[in-house]
């Protein structure tokens, strides 16, 4: 003792026996301390008889193990006290015991009848960690003893270590697989347990040693996803892959019914159908029946249970940890129907604001992710621009994120965020924008001139690399269109005298060599430079420079002959011997000499053959046949134990595996609890609200399902098992169905009601109960779902599907309402029924809408043109915006012949949609051409890109032979020209239809005086700038005609202006508000210039191209 207080006093502490101090313990001691003298001190303390030494001795060499010291000399010392009546000491003795027993195996033998002893400890601590000790000794000797030990463990009463004896499992199963069947019996019963402290660390040993054993997990599916939300975090990873890989074999592909309407009906795009294609519409029709025939033969029902995983996981997306959330991302994107994926979305967004390393990881998988569901990220585009203090890695890939995301609304925005990344410090990252630029313009041709001039702009660049990169880039998107650039591939020979990159001027060496024909004056001057340098080039650049001198010798002999000649010769003694032998090689082929074989003669077609132009793929793209989340999708390469992603079963097992039962006694007493749970909300009621619609939609389930799935909810909120019961889920259907009756009977005396009052007053009274009741119901939910991260199309979507619900809600009510006791009594309901229509066109636009209205009943064409240079206020002017009706262009939506006798045309009618701002009111006119009426005219199954909306217009309940209605459609493009695909559904039939629009039809018009213009105009230079120089039509010489032709081409006022051979013009995108102005400029004899300025590039390129066409023919 006196030599350690001594040592103590040289160390400059003073450490109590109680509370060592670890900054000067001797354990820790400096390079040139005596090792022997420190552990002499240390064994001492272990051999003394008191506890406090002992534990102070422990604590000291469990701290030197936690600082990666090596203790192993101590093993004996510490062995001696694996028996020590103190608890303290013996836990961290089986500790130390746990680190050191696979390399003292031999000492920690003798021990084994102790760890026995502990095995039967009443301290739960004790138990779990001997067991821990005896699974750590590798030796094959005691395999039967390790047996024992799990089994008695796995029935142990404490939960602690029953889930050590399930981490025990994979050690024994590694150190002899021959025990797998007695160890699959002990994972089967620890599989049973329902505490949440097992449930991670079995489905961990069930995942290691049997993961093909899918029939063990049938059973416990339901109490796993129940439980999932209360077991610890890397358990709850651990279960969902699992799960995941189960419900893969067990249930259908939610997305299932959208690829076969895909199939049959993603063959026409619109139905502009003349009377000459009849074959071809019948052709049609027969696809689109068989289409529907399958959809009516193979209605797909999500399976409650899959419906409860997909639930109980969700919650998690709010987890801490980004392990679950990325394990619950990648649930939803495999199994999830596609509507509901989009949750995902802003909890991925917000592990982007996490540690560089779990950046990396969840950008890897959102790369994946963006290849196949892009809309899923859209509204969270900016959460992927680059910072400047991001690692290059994180900025490579947030570049990939935003090039797979990069589509014609965004491509502006993006491309302008590239330009900034260009003029980065990281030559690497630079390098990364420039490929992304090229990436950009070979997936969007709309902006390839834009991004090949911007790319030209580059070579300027006083920055080597950045250079060489753009020219790379160039030679790629050149060979798409050669014949148009001759002017850049001309630019790009000079710069053969700076750029010093060999892979650049490789590039542009190739590119001259592979059309030498579009410049054949320049060619032969670049090869006699390079004949110069030859000798001091790199391999690449020698070897290009030789294919040059072949393709010229082949085209333009005259001037080349003896420069080909001098460059072989050359290359004839290079010291690389692959330049040797392609010098060799090429002399052969294009110099002909009666040595020369017969492939001289096609020397031409092997030098100038076509290349085909390479494609720009991400490298993400074939990434998903690994499941995300996983080792080996990050590494893109099969990792060691990695199990593949089963796929979708053609038909779905047995779901009545997973059914458990449950004794009589259970079931009474969960019975009458139910009877008291009925008024309370289930534990997370938000997510439960939002599962409702989206499962009704997806399934089309009666209530024994929606029962089912809520018995689920409600076993998740209690943990119990009891709920499955049979019999008290009929109960809650009863009720249900009294419920629903009830409701029913309501609405029918309330239409009663309605049909008796045939004031207007009364109806619109109604009307406005109905509009707050639903704005109470929208509010409701919108608290509910108030913690859920949804994205913007999932919202849409849920309410398309509630307008769906509510149109079969009414079908019901008419199928009610029009079954008469007598045949006299029919007619006169038949003409109730027409009123009623009537009035319920009235009750839904109470104020007289201006959509409805023809154009014509405002003004007359002459007022419209003398208006038209005027700037007045908005409210005064808006009519006189708008194209004289003459100009008006109907569309055919549906042709009678394809419409069984129902006809529709529609226009864009160019007036503000009273109910949103930022939809274009579309009129529709339905001409019923058959000789029965057409009943419940209405808008089913609408197909969006994302961002897009549409409201439906008010149903037309009926439409008498040989008469016509108008109806007025909302919808919003989201600024671009994607089609609005729907059904069109009568009472018997359904059309698939879409709405295209032309590019003017996306602007509202604005007014701005001279000066706004000017200065408005000056902020859209360089790339938002286009200008096109034209020769007018001969009809359309002057002003007048000119402001007709451009105004019936895009919805735009006229701007007054000084000058009388300029015609301006002005407007706004209608979803996002963007300017666009337009510009013509008149000079002698017809010719002109038109300017378009947008901030969104590609709507003014589509925008040049249909003036351009309006002006000129």
């Amino acid at each position: 003792m006196s030599d350690r207080s001594a040592f103590n006093d040289e160390k400059g502490g003073s450490s109590s026996v109680g509370e060592p101090e670890y900054g000067h313990d001797p354990a820790s001691g400096g390079i040139f301390s005596s090792d022997y003298k420190r552990h002499d001190d240390l064994k001492e303390m272990l051999d003394s008889n008191k506890d406090s030494l002992k534990l102070e001795a422990m604590k000291r060499i469990v701290a030197m193990i936690a600082r990666g010291k090596n203790a192993s000399d101590l093993f004996p010392a510490v062995v001696k006290n694996v028996a020590c009546k103190n608890i303290e000491v013996k836990k961290l003795v089986y500790v130390y015991l746990v680190r050191y027993a696979e390399e003292q195996q031999d000492l920690a033998l003798l021990s084994i009848s102790t760890f026995q002893r502990g095995l039967k400890d009443p301290n739960q601590l004790i138990r779990a960690s001997a067991l821990r000790v005896l699974s750590s000794i590798r030796v094959t000797i005691i395999v039967p003893i390790m047996m024992l030990a799990i089994k008695e463990a796995a029935s142990d009463m404490s939960p602690y270590v029953r889930k050590t004896a399930a981490h025990a499992i994979p050690k024994l199963y590694s150190l002899d697989p021959e025990q797998k069947d007695q160890l699959i019996e002990v994972i089967e019963k620890l599989l049973a347990d329902k505490t949440t402290l097992v449930a991670g660390s079995v489905v961990m040993a069930f995942e290691e040693v049997c993961p093909e054993r899918i029939d063990l997990i049938h059973k416990n599916y339901r109490k796993l996803c129940n439980l999932l939300i209360d077991v610890e975090e890397w358990g709850q990873v651990v279960i969902i892959n699992m799960l995941t890989r189960y419900a893969r074999t067990q249930f259908l592909n939610p997305n299932i019914n959208e690829s076969l309407l895909e199939e049959g009906g993603g063959g026409e795009k619109t139905f502009y159908g003349s009377d000459e294609d009849e074959d071809e519409d019948e052709e049609e029709k027969e696809k689109k029946a068989e289409a529907a025939v399958m959809a009516k033969r193979k209605p797909y029902v999500m399976d409650p249970d899959h419906r409860l995983l997909l639930r109980n996981t969700k919650p998690l997306l709010q987890s801490r940890n980004a392990a679950v959330v990325m394990a619950v991302a990648q649930l939803y994107f495999h199994l999830a129907p596609k509507a509901e994926v989009g949750v995902i979305a802003k909890a991925l967004v917000r592990l982007l604001r996490s540690h560089s390393e779990v950046q990396f990881v969840v950008l890897q998988n959102v790369a994946t992710m963006t290849i196949k569901r892009r809309g899923m990220f859209e509204p969270y585009l900016k959460s992927f621009y680059i910072r400047s203090t991001d690692p290059t890695q994180i900025k490579v890939l947030k570049l990939e994120v935003l090039t797979n995301l990069a589509n014609e609304t965004n491509i502006s925005t993006i491309l302008r965020e590239f330009q900034t990344y260009i003029k980065s410090m990281d030559k690497d990252f630079v390098a990364a924008t420039i490929q992304a630029i090229g990436r950009c313009a070979t997936n969007i041709g709309e902006v390839r001139d834009t991004c090949l001039n911007g790319l030209v702009q580059l070579l300027s660049n006083r920055d080597e690399l950045v250079v060489a990169e753009s020219v790379v880039v160039i030679k790629k998107l050149l060979q798409m269109q050669p014949e148009k650039h001759s002017d850049i591939i001309k630019h790009m020979a000079k710069l053969t005298d700076n750029i010093q990159v060999p892979m650049a001027r490789a590039s542009i060496l190739w590119l001259i060599g592979e059309y030498c024909e579009h410049v054949p004056k320049i060619a032969p001057d670049v090869l006699r430079k390079m004949a110069k340098s030859f000798t001091n080039e790199e391999d690449i650049v020698k070897l290009q420079i030789i294919n040059l001198a072949a393709k010229l010798y082949l085209t333009n002999s005259k001037q080349t002959k003896l420069l080909t000649q001098y460059v072989l010769n050359l290359a004839k003694y290079d010291q690389n011997y692959d330049i040797r032998d392609r010098a060799r090689f090429i002399r052969q082929l294009i110099v002909p000499t009666e040595k020369s074989g017969a492939l001289s003669k096609y020397a031409k077609k092997l030098f100038l053959a076509l290349k085909p132009a390479p494609v720009l793929e991400s490298p993400f793209k074939d990434r998903d046949h690994f499941q995300l989340g996983s080792l080996s999708h990050l590494l893109n390469a099969k990792a060691g134990g990695y199990q593949e992603l089963p796929d979708w079963p053609e038909a779905a097992p047995d779901p009545s595996v997973r059914n458990v039962e449950v004794p009589e006694w259970t079931k009474c007493s969960s019975r009458e609890k139910r009877k008291e749970k009925k008024v309370e909300k289930p534990f997370y009621s938000d997510s439960e609200g939002e599962s409702g619609p989206t499962e009704s939609a997806d399934s089309e389930s009666d209530s024994a399902s929606d029962s089912e799935s809520a018995s689920a909810s409600e076993e998740s909120g209690s943990g119990s098992e009891s709920e499955e019961s049979e019999e008290g889920s009929e109960s809650e259907e009863e009720e249900e169905d009294e419920e629903e009756k009830e409701k029913k009977k309501k609405k029918k005396e309330f239409k009663k009601a309605a049909q008796e009052s045939e004031s207007e007053q009364s109806s619109e009274e109604e009307e406005r109960k109905h509009e707050r009741k639903s704005k109470q119901r929208k509010s409701d939910s919108e608290s509910e779902s108030d913690e859920e991260d949804e994205s913007e199309s999932e919202s849409s979507q849920s309410e398309s599907e509630d307008s769906e619900s509510e149109t079969e809600v009414k079908k019901k009510k008419k199928a009610a309402e029009s079954k008469p006791p007598s045949k006299p009594v029919k007619k006169e309901s038949k003409k109730e029924k027409k009123e009623m229509s009537l009035l319920d066109l009235d009750d839904f636009e109470p104020t007289p809408s201006p959509q409805v209205t023809p154009v014509n009943s405002f003004l007359s064409n002459s007022l419209v043109t003398d208006l038209e240079g005027l700037s007045l206020s908005d409210a005064v002017l808006s009519p006189a915006t708008i194209a004289p009706s003459s100009a008006l262009k109907n569309y055919e939506l549906l042709h009678r012949i394809t419409g069984e006798g129902l006809s529709v045309e529609y226009c864009f009618s160019r007036q503000p949609f009273s109910p949103d701002a930022n939809m274009v009111a579309v009129q529709m006119q339905f001409t019923n051409n058959a000789t029965s009426d057409t009943k419940n005219l209405h808008i089913e199954d609408v197909k969006l890109q994302s961002g897009m909306r549409v409201k439906e217009f008010p149903e037309i309940e009926l439409l008498p032979a040989g008469e016509t209605a108008t109806a007025v459609m909302g919808i919003d493009f989201c600024d671009s020209t994607q089609a609005a695909n729907f059904q069109l559904c009568t009472h018997t039939r359904k059309f698939f239809v879409s709405i295209q629009p032309p590019v003017g039809e996306l602007m509202k018009p604005v007014f701005l005086t001279e000066n706004e213009f000017k200065k408005e105009q000056g902020q859209l230079m360089g790339m938002n700038e286009i200008t096109e120089k034209l020769t007018l039509d001969m009809k359309c010489r002057d002003e007048h005609a000119i402001v007709q032709r451009v105004t019936a081409a895009a919805n735009l006022s006229r701007v007054p202006c000084g000058s009388d051979k300029e015609c301006r013009f002005a407007g706004r995108t209608v979803t996002s508000g963007s300017l666009v102005l337009v510009t013509v400029a008149t000079k002698e004899e017809g010719a002109a210039q038109l300017t378009v300025n947008c901030e969104k590039m590609v709507i003014g390129t589509m925008l040049v191209k249909d003036i351009l066409l309006a002006l000129t023919q």
